[in-house]
């Protein structure tokens, strides 16, 4: 990374002009070492996840909030300081900073426990710098605690992908031993997948990948075909993980009667007329999934826990941040990138 250290600095990766991936978004930079305030943690970053969300940032598919942005959400570090009010974390214990970094806690949806709705609620690496670097300040009442004996690489995806893909999950209103269907089989959808078969699910893949097939049928997946394909048997219920709008109709179309899809991105590319009676009729349900709540994060990282998920990664250093995200664009990530310092 180009620019020279100084004193009391540290590097990272910043979106300096959004655009396609090719064209080189990412810039590296030095930038004076973060301080907490009194209810900051700051973080020695020891590993941060690439989701696609922060290919949508570099890409502009997400339009930047503020420019010159640390992307990355998925951050697994230890505690180098904290601010004079935090109670839950001292130096040395490791935590975790995630996407959601902040709400209102006020407003009618706190109130009524959906913060991920919060119109004031605030993002990591997209409102607020992220883990894109070597130290990154997370908001204490946000971050998770996370276990000592772990490698941290496989810790990072569980901040997102694995919360994200649990919330999902649940919003596919996916009955007791029911059929799922997986549209997309990348960091999110091989973690949720493991919690529905956990669950005693039966388990359809659909992607384009034949790498992220044979992962699918590795994990448990009782079929893996291509996107497009129909599944062996009707669904209760379906994720589309991967963000193309192409595919909701014909991931509706496969569900049976009060099925319901869920769609998981933060960003979908435009999807095409939808035909009453071929994709909605017979009660059939359309669900988006924003962001996710705090207890949502609690809930998985439990029941990840619990049923010993397996996380496949691709590691990079963070020096090759720029490399992650373009294997990503370009599928050719197995599992979840995760970049780890240099």
């Amino acid at each position: 990374m180009a620019p020279v250290a100084g004193p009391d600095t540290v590097s990272g990766w910043v979106v300096r002009r959004p655009g396609p991936i090719a064209s080189g978004p990412l810039a590296a930079v030095r930038r004076p070492a973060p301080e907490p305030g009194p209810g900051d943690l700051v973080l020695g970053v020891e590993a941060c996840g690439v989701c696609r969300t922060d290919l949508h940032l570099a890409e502009g598919d997400l339009p930047p909030h503020r420019p010159s942005t640390v992307p990355g959400h998925e951050i697994v570090g230890r505690v180098v300081a904290a601010g004079e009010a935090v109670t839950a974390f001292r130096p040395g214990d490791r935590a975790g900073g995630a996407w959601l970094r902040g709400t209102c806690g006020v407003c009618r949806y706190c109130r009524a426990g959906h913060e991920n709705l919060c119109p004031t609620s605030r993002y990591t690496g997209w409102d607020a710098d992220g883990g894109f670097t070597e130290t990154a300040l997370v908001p204490a009442d946000y971050a998770y605690p996370l276990p000592d004996d772990q490698d941290a690489t496989l810790l990072a995806p569980l901040l997102c992908a694995g919360i994200i893909g649990y919330r999902a999950l649940r919003r596919s209103a996916l009955p007791a031993g029911g059929r799922l269907g997986i549209y997309g089989f990348g960091a999110s959808a091989h973690l949720a997948a493991q919690v529905a078969l956990a669950e005693g699910a039966t388990v359809h893949v659909l992607t384009r990948s034949a790498r992220a097939r044979e992962l699918a049928l590795t994990l448990g997946a009782s079929s893996a075909g291509g996107a497009y394909d129909r599944p062996p048997e009707p669904l209760d219920s379906a994720i589309l993980f991967a963000p193309v709008g192409d595919l909701v109709p014909v991931a509706l179309e496969a569900l049976d009667r009060a099925g319901t899809l869920a769609v998981a991105g933060i960003h979908l590319s435009d999807v095409p007329a939808l035909h009453y009676q071929r994709h909605l009729f017979y009660e059939r349900n359309l669900r988006s999934v924003t962001a996710n709540t705090r207890q949502d994060g609690r809930e998985f990282l439990a029941t990840a826990a619990r049923i010993g998920i397996r996380v496949t990664v691709s590691p990079y250093p963070l020096s090759r941040a720029p490399q992650a995200l373009e294997d990503l664009a370009a599928d050719r990530v197995q599992g979840a990138a995760v970049l780890t310092p240099d």
